[in-house]
């Protein structure tokens, strides 16, 4: 008998998934915890083992695919059983994963999984996945900023629903404007023609047509051609080119491109810059460098310290440790420190747990784990979330200062610079002292300058007597 095989929860947070690529063709034996496929997150990639011995079946999903978890993906059974319904490799959506039985009458809804309880407010939890809903929380979120009607579309998701792929095709479809025919359809009274006679058949002003008036578009102005100077191309072609690689915006990229653009147009973002003596910072790094490998640590980075120093700071200002939800704002005293990791996939701020109660050594060890997770993509969902606040260092690149872009829903993120001399009066005489540079971006809805003011003084003399503070 054909077993079913479920997209299994990808942590607390992960409503759905989407497919990168099938190891297991259907026709294929499979062994209990081969790799059938392997997922991708918003945050993180994973592979799906097999939870069953057989022959796989029927894939219901095609690779590129979103997923919700705990919809059926495939059917393994023996060998030339048919699967139920029939399914063939890379069904689409109807057939795939059937909309959950409603409730009986009075039935008491399943609890949801606790969390410890300063991670429980009310926007770190994941809504239900719902399938009967016509539109899914992707395709409704991308056809909110483009625009698009999307309970309009035609579906080709479950039972009919409206997935992220269905609006990017209605945005394919879209004619394309010129930046000055957008804005004249923009203030209304203009009809769009289909097609238009600019580059690659976008729509200029001159192709618009009038409310109530029919003409047909505008034939494209023929150009005189000089046997030595070529026509000018603009700046996006439709003709392929060799010195032109197209990378398809998907996966973590395309997360990150929508939350950043999220971030700066939700939340009012404003940035102090300060800096610390860091003399006391280098000499401590020597130090550990230079201390008995028995100590474990002599890999201590300056970065660690510094985040030693956030962690430490942090408990005494719940203004800038915190996350808005937009209604209200959560306060912690307890510091859930994300940290900043550069990957070939893209940015990652995994999060160091309760950060303030670490020792030194304890808090390099685990976020260096954590960034060996992301690099390798071994990281997990819940390792990802729940941050009250992060750090993103560019000081090995030589910045000496930046505005690093909000996590939202929290309120604040410190950019950790480069080290670099300051004229400084010591006495009655200036010297250049080293200094690292601090750039702290608030949520200035929520959080004033002068509270974040004082958190950022208040973390430049910690990293100034960084060894004073180890002993505290």
């Amino acid at each position: 008998m054909a077993t079913p095989i479920v997209m299994p929860k990808q942590g607390n947070t992960v409503e759905s998934v989407i497919i990168v690529d099938w190891k297991k063709q259907v026709g294929e034996s499979v062994a209990v915890d081969d790799v059938l496929c392997e997922v991708e997150t918003d945050k993180a990639t994973m592979e799906v083992p097999s939870t069953v011995a057989g022959t796989l079946l029927a894939t219901l999903y095609a690779a590129g695919d979103e997923v919700p978890v705990m919809a059926t993906i495939a059917w393994i059974g023996e060998a030339g059983e048919v699967a139920p319904g029939g399914e063939a490799q890379g069904a689409t959506g109807a057939e795939a994963a059937p909309a959950p039985p409603a409730a009986a009458p009075g039935a008491t809804p399943a609890p949801v999984a606790a969390q410890s309880p300063d991670l429980q407010a009310p926007h770190l939890q994941s809504p239900i996945f719902n399938l009967q809903s016509p539109v899914s929380p992707r395709a409704r979120n991308l056809a909110e900023r483009k625009g698009i009607e999307a309970a309009a579309l035609s579906g080709s998701g479950p039972g009919g629903r409206v997935i992220e792929r269905d609006v990017q095709a209605a945005i394919a479809a879209q004619p394309r404007l010129t930046p000055v025919a957008k804005a004249m359809v923009a203030e209304g009274g203009f009809a769009v023609p289909t097609q238009g006679s600019g580059p690659g058949g976008r729509v200029t002003s001159k192709d618009l047509v009038k409310e109530g008036e029919v003409r047909p578009a505008a034939a494209p102005t023929p150009v005189a051609q000089s046997p030595s100077r070529p026509i000018l191309q603009s700046p996006i072609s439709d003709l392929p080119s060799p010195a032109v690689e197209i990378i398809p915006l998907k996966g973590v990229r395309k997360v990150i491109a929508e939350r950043m653009l999220q971030s700066l147009q939700t939340t009012a973002q404003l940035t102090l810059h300060a800096s610390a003596d860091a003399r006391a910072l280098q000499a401590l790094r020597k130090r550990l460098k230079e201390s008995p490998e028995a100590m474990g640590v002599r890999g201590v980075t300056i970065n660690d310290l510094v985040l030693f120093a956030v962690a430490r700071t942090l408990p005494a200002f719940p203004d800038v440790n915190a996350l808005f939800t937009g209604a209200e704002i959560h306060q912690y005293r307890t510091v859930h420190l994300g940290i900043a990791v550069d990957t070939p996939r893209g940015l990652m701020a995994p999060v160091v747990r309760s950060a303030e109660t670490l020792t030194l050594r304890q808090l390099s060890a685990e976020a260096k784990r954590l960034a060996t997770a992301c690099l390798e993509s071994k990281i997990t969902p819940d390792e990802l979330t729940g941050g009250t606040f992060t750090v993103t260092n560019l000081g090995a690149f030589g910045v000496e200062s930046f505005t690093p872009v909000l996590n939202p829903p929290q309120v604040a993120i410190l950019g950790v610079c480069n080290i670099q001399p300051k004229p400084t009066e010591i006495g009655d005489k200036v010297k250049f002292v080293p200094h690292i540079g601090l750039s702290l971006t608030i949520n200035h809805q929520v959080v004033d300058g002068a509270p974040a003011a004082r958190f950022l003084q208040a973390l430049s003399q910690a990293i100034a007597a960084i060894d004073l503070l180890l002993v505290g």
